[in-house]
């Protein structure tokens, strides 16, 4: 289990985490979301040494983590750390090494994972003379190719076209599967709702969501349907008892219905105004649950 426990920290005046705490148990991918500025970058750092914490600690497996765990995570920083001048294969191999594999077992690795992640034709280039997206490529291969026993990674698919992303989703995947813990930050909520076993919303410093997107919708403020009438005017719903008009558009209708609020009589007000082609419950997107969370100063972890 990969522990995050009460993380604090501040900048000067500026509080940048306020008591991070969430879990990942192993096997498990959790997406950790947030705006800009939010403190995802942060918390990773502090994992890794890279920045202490005013208070809180982060655990592995019940032992707070030290370089010696360290060695054993695979870590991507967004900011690339990587040797421009080096070759693509050298460098790959050069970090496996540092994460204390032989030399034999370290060119292999990077031979694999340069071909697993569309780099094998590239492994005798220079990484300067790579494109960006082929030098986030390289930077994920490096922080797989130690095959680690947890990974942390900070936008991951940024800049990646969709046959890289796609590459990298079957990794990280087959990674889960083999028992490795992974936690990735993202802006791509798509692939987050599509990748994660669990999600944490960060804002503020805070956590204001966590857990699965099936949990984090069902603690959603209210239902939602979603009612196509084609012939219908806008503010056929306006006055239905117990029910909020999300949006209209051009006979496509999403209602949020409050407690007690009835469906059937939203069919019968549909039906009033003409053929219904399409009703039925509508779950949110993690978009829509993200921006609720960080919009709501009183939103608490689930």
């Amino acid at each position: 289990m990969l522990e995050f426990d009460g993380l604090h920290k501040a900048y000067g005046d500026n509080q940048v985490l306020k008591g991070v705490s969430f879990t990942v148990a192993p096997g498990q991918m959790f997406g950790f979301c947030g705006s800009n500025g939010a403190g995802k970058t942060t918390t990773m750092r502090i994992a890794m040494g890279l920045a202490r914490p005013d208070a809180g600690e982060v655990r592995w497996q019940g032992r707070p983590v030290d370089d010696d765990v360290r060695r054993r995570i695979g870590y991507m920083p967004e900011e690339r750390g990587l040797y421009p001048k080096m070759k693509v294969g050298e460098q790959l191999a050069y970090f496996a090494r540092l994460h204390g594999m032989g030399g034999a077992a370290a060119t292999r690795a990077a031979a694999t994972w340069a071909e697993r992640l569309g780099l094998g034709e590239r492994r005798n280039d220079a990484v300067e003379r790579l494109s960006l997206g082929n030098q986030q490529r390289v930077q994920l291969a490096a922080a797989l190719v130690s095959e680690p026993d947890v990974l942390i990674l900070d936008e991951p698919f940024s800049g990646l076209d969709p046959v890289g992303v796609d590459s990298l989703a079957a990794a990280l995947l087959e990674q889960c599967r083999r028992g490795v813990p992974v936690v990735f930050s993202s802006h791509q909520l798509d692939l987050v709702e599509r990748l994660c076993d669990a999600v944490g919303i960060l804002a503020r410093g805070s956590i204001v969501a966590s857990g699965t997107v099936t949990e984090l919708r069902s603690s959603a403020a209210g239902r939602q349907l979603r009612v196509v009438v084609p012939d219908a005017s806008d503010g056929w719903a306006d006055l239905l008892p117990g029910v909020r008009v999300v949006s209209y558009q051009r006979g496509d209708t999403v209602l949020e219905l409050g407690f007690g609020a009835d469906d059937q009589q939203v069919l019968a007000a549909a039906l009033a105004t003409g053929r219904v082609t399409h009703f039925a419950w509508r779950e949110p997107t993690l978009v829509e649950l993200f921006r609720d969370a960080v919009s709501t100063p009183s939103a608490v972890a689930a």
